[in-house]
């Protein structure tokens, strides 16, 4: 399956996911309010030599947000941990997310699903040459604490 747009990939997101996964209170904002971002609207800020983020809704630096994420080809970040979990979905590229020095982790694609607890030491890679893009969301800010010495 291919997503040919992010307005598919949202509605992909809230059919999967559902309204909890979102928080009630951000949806119902929503649908008071309205919103569109389109793709090339995302503000992309380095926030890593390895990883820019783009705000979607929310606030990714005090509580609960949607964010994008954008790796560069061959990007990699540091063996991490996250305060809160979160849900994320591949947009394009193809990205790796191993837990516990996981051996051979799946290779995901655009449309592929990954989850990562509070707390579950992982890391996360674009392993195609081009760029990978991400949406994650999450019910608390978002901090990286890296594992390694």
């Amino acid at each position: 399956m291919k997503i040919r747009s992010l307005g598919t990939l949202a509605l992909i997101l809230f059919a999967v996911l559902g309204v909890g996964a979102f928080g009630a209170n951000t949806l119902a904002r929503a649908q008071e309010s309205g919103r569109v971002l389109r793709a090339q609207d995302v503000v992309f800020a380095e926030i890593a030599p390895f990883v820019s983020m783009g705000n979607a809704w929310g606030d990714r630096e005090t509580g609960a947000h949607g964010s994008f994420g954008l790796f560069p080809g061959g990007a990699e970040s540091p063996w991490h941990t996250h305060s809160g979990a979160y849900h994320a979905v591949v947009l394009s590229g193809t990205m790796i997310n191993p837990f516990n020095s996981e051996p051979d982790p799946p290779q995901m694609t655009a449309g592929s699903y990954w989850y990562v607890p509070a707390g579950a030491e992982h890391l996360t890679a674009c392993v195609s040459q081009q760029p990978c893009v991400f949406y994650f969301h999450a019910d608390g800010k978002f901090d990286f604490a890296p594992t390694e010495d």
